[in-house]
């Protein structure tokens, strides 16, 4: 479902955030005069002190109703919660010989480096010299780690968990040793907090907290269970076999038809359908906790907000902001939290750019009046108002996917998409205005571009590492994810920790390099996909085939190695994993082509996706499966509706079936951030009714396997199993498989096996027959 959900808070890659009501906040005199730099103490700004208004504060714009008291935006607690040593190494239950390795964050040295590694079964918090095998445990709890953040005066590592596996995270900070855990925002399960940027001298990160949704929140005013199932709570033990696939007992949630409740009452259509609540709040936070948290800004109704970067002087916070298709990097003033400069900014990574050291020019991945990111200079006066606006590197029919800057804050690394993969390249940066030679002239704001290449297809993430080195995240389609570094922009090396190429797969069978493959919609619009061929068939051998659909909708198909694509080709089935429109990479046009009404095209482009896997594949036409996770879950519902006589069986994953019982019980900054996408909750009823599949469950004849993570508060698992019963009450064979202690993502190694196994055998046995 939501991008930024990996993002997402997230988002992006939907959101994340943490459970729990905050603590209460701070009095006003607590937090103000607002300190930038914390360190022993200290109170005073530089340049004057954050006013909070008669007691509010917000990015400073015309929407005036946005601006909450601070009783609003429950501050962390300044007493911070610290835990146990959590260093040493640690016997994992499940030792992965394969493991992945991503998310790096380096020391300002550059000879060291956090990231995140599942090689005990869990993405944990590691640490380790770049060039050793020697790596440390930081964190051994079983909470899944999402981000991690390195401070710049080497001190502390922040990062964010997420306990339970569910999609509520907490952020945590620890000593490079291992030593001094504890948790700086979200330790109450009702809130939930996220990461932003450090300041420039390690004395603060910021941090985004979430404000709590109001208790006892259920959906009976829109057909709901008074159990509780459909409102994203979790699952009692009593309607599913834990450790297998579930059995699911009662009524279904309301006949899709009649628009009944389970005892035959009317469903209520003209309630509220989206759940009330959704603030963020940034903080500014010590981790030493000599000080109290300060706080930036607070906005009501918020679907995104995490601070980027702080300039070097603290005078001024780059924050991104807003829903899905309508992102904006704004500058905020620290002394006041007034908004001095907004622009337009790309979906996909949320880390939009930074300030120059000197605070004049604001860099920023940015596609405002254009139909593919580029690398935007702003130039700021002293007031950090905008002055002017250039484009200082740009590709034709291409995004820049990633901007990092250098610690020295003149060297940018720049990864562009194209078609699905990545290239690298680094450029020197300007300040806006500077004179590029003794001539006088002014510079083009970008040196010469220098390619670095790369030995895998795609890059995931770039990182500073200290003078003249980068840390770079990789990923491909023969290899794990890891972690290589860069020197002086000539060469990458694996860092010794990563897995090996080799160790992607068992010995015996490599895994398959897809192929691209382009078509045309019915309605004319290009399309296109990778198409993985199982391998022992001769080419024009007709093989099964399971059309595959990726989440988001602003996500991306990409030539990256997939455990659970390996687990079907090695059954014999041919894979098809297409990008429908509203996906990213292919142009702000391609993006925004499925909003609203427009996501009936996309049901379409399902059915024409398979039609083509059948001509140029070749697949089977009688042999054909749909599936996908989250919005791709939701795809896999429509398409068994929408299509029935198309696929023979389906597997949706963590998928909405109705848009406006996904409303009424995701968190409340996804359904801010999603009403851009589907339509709004209120004013669009009738079209999220004709978009959910509930509506035409009727038209369902296939068999159907929905799986489901037991903690999802993202796509409430309430979505999966109203469509099983319903399915049950017809007659066709559906079954639920829920995951144990899993969200949105699975992410532990034993329940991502159990998931390929099942989802493998479910389309082997429905697949294979003839």
């Amino acid at each position: 479902m939501a991008a930024d959900a990996r993002n997402q808070v997230t988002g992006d890659r939907g959101m994340r955030a943490v459970d729990g009501p905050a603590p209460a906040p701070p009095a006003p005199g607590t937090l103000g005069p607002a300190p930038v730099s914390l360190k022993d103490g200290r109170t005073s700004l530089k340049d004057g002190p954050t006013s909070l208004r008669d007691g509010r504060t917000s990015l400073k714009d015309d929407r005036t109703e946005d601006r909450p008291s601070t009783a609003d935006a429950a501050a962390p607690a300044p007493a911070l919660v610290t835990l146990p040593e959590a260093g040493g190494p640690r016997d994992a239950v499940t030792r992965l010989r394969a493991h992945g390795c991503w998310y790096p964050s380096a020391n300002a040295e550059g000879t060291e480096a956090a990231f995140i590694c599942d090689r005990g079964g869990v993405p944990q918090l590691w640490a380790g010299p770049v060039g050793s095998h020697e790596v440390r445990l930081l964190d051994s709890s079983p909470d899944p780690v999402k981000e991690v953040s390195w401070s710049p005066d080497g001190r502390w590592i922040a990062y964010t968990t997420a306990p339970g596996g569910g999609e509520h995270t907490r952020v945590l900070c620890v000593r490079p040793d291992g030593t001094g855990r504890r948790i700086l925002a979200g330790a109450d399960l009702a809130g939930s907090a996220y990461l932003g940027c450090w300041a420039h001298d390690g004395s603060a990160v910021a941090v985004t907290v979430a404000a709590p949704a109001p208790v006892g929140q259920t959906l009976l005013e829109h057909g709901g269970r008074e159990d509780g199932l459909l409102t994203g709570a979790r699952p009692g033990a009593d309607w599913a076999e834990r450790d297998g696939h579930a059995t699911l007992l009662g009524p279904a949630a309301y006949d899709a038809t009649s628009r009944t409740g389970p005892t035959g009452t009317p469903a209520d259509t003209t309630a509220p359908a989206a759940r009330p609540g959704g603030g963020l709040s940034v903080y500014l936070i010590d981790p030493d906790g000599l000080a109290s948290p300060v706080l930036l800004t607070t906005e009501t109704h918020a679907a995104s907000l995490r601070a980027c970067d702080l300039s070097h002087d603290g005078r001024f916070a780059l924050l991104r902001r807003g829903p899905r298709g309508r992102r904006e990097a704004v500058v905020l003033r620290t002394a006041d939290s007034a908004t001095t400069c907004a622009l337009p900014v790309a979906d996909g990574d949320p880390w939009i750019g930074r300030f120059s050291p000197d605070g004049r020019t604001l860099w920023l991945r940015s596609n405002a009046d254009r139909e593919y990111a580029a690398l935007v200079a702003v130039a700021l006066d002293a007031g950090g108002r905008p002055q002017s606006t250039s484009v200082a590197a740009e590709r034709d029919g291409n995004d820049l996917e990633l901007l990092a800057i250098a610690h020295d804050g003149y060297t940018a690394a720049l990864a562009w998409n194209v078609q699905g993969a990545s290239e690298l390249e680094l450029v020197e940066t300007f300040p806006t205005g500077q004179a590029s030679d003794d001539t006088g002239a002014a510079s083009d704001d970008t040196g010469p571009p220098r390619p670095l290449p790369l030995p895998h297809e795609v890059v995931t993430r770039v990182t500073a590492a200290g003078a003249g080195r980068l840390l770079v995240a990789l990923s491909g389609s023969q290899r794990r994810p890891g972690v290589w570094w860069a020197h002086e922009g000539v060469s990458v090396l694996r860092t010794p920790w990563s897995a090996q190429d080799e160790d992607a797969v068992p010995p015996g069978r490599p895994p398959v390099r897809p192929v691209p493959l382009r078509l045309t919609a019915r309605d004319g619009l290009p399309l296109g996909g990778w198409y993985y061929r199982a391998p022992g068939r001769a080419p024009d051998e007709p093989a099964p085939c399971v059309i595959h659909l990726h989440g988001g909708p602003e996500e991306q198909e990409r030539p990256v190695f997939n455990p659970l694509y390996h687990e079907l080709t090695g059954r014999g089935l041919d894979v098809f994993a297409p990008d429908v429109r509203g996906s990213l990479g292919h142009g702000r046009s391609f993006v925004d082509a499925d909003l609203g009404a427009g996501r009936f095209a996309a049901f379409d482009d399902v059915a024409d996706c398979a039609a083509h896997a059948v001509t140029a594949g070749p697949a089977d036409p009688t042999r054909l499966a749909v599936m996908g996770r989250s919005y791709g879950g939701y795809l896999t519902f429509a398409s068994l509706v929408w299509h029935p006589d198309l696929f023979r069986t389906g597997v949706a994953v963590c998928g909405m079936s109705d848009l406006l019982t996904f409303f009424a019980g995701t968190e409340p900054w996804i359904s801010e951030s999603a009403a851009h996408k589907y339509g709004h909750p209120e004013r669009d009823r009738e079209l999220l009714r004709a978009l959910s599949p509930m509506s035409r469950i009727e038209a369902l004849r296939v068999p159907l396997l929905a799986v489901h993570g037991e903690h999802d508060t993202n796509v409430p698992p309430g979505e999966s199993q109203q469509f099983v019963r319903a399915a049950r009450e017809r007659g066709i064979h559906a079954e639920l498989l829920t995951l144990r202690d899993e969200g949105h993502d699975f992410l532990r190694a034993d329940n991502r096996r159990l998931f390929r196994r099942a989802a493998a055998d479910w389309l082997e046995r429905h697949l294979n027959y003839r």
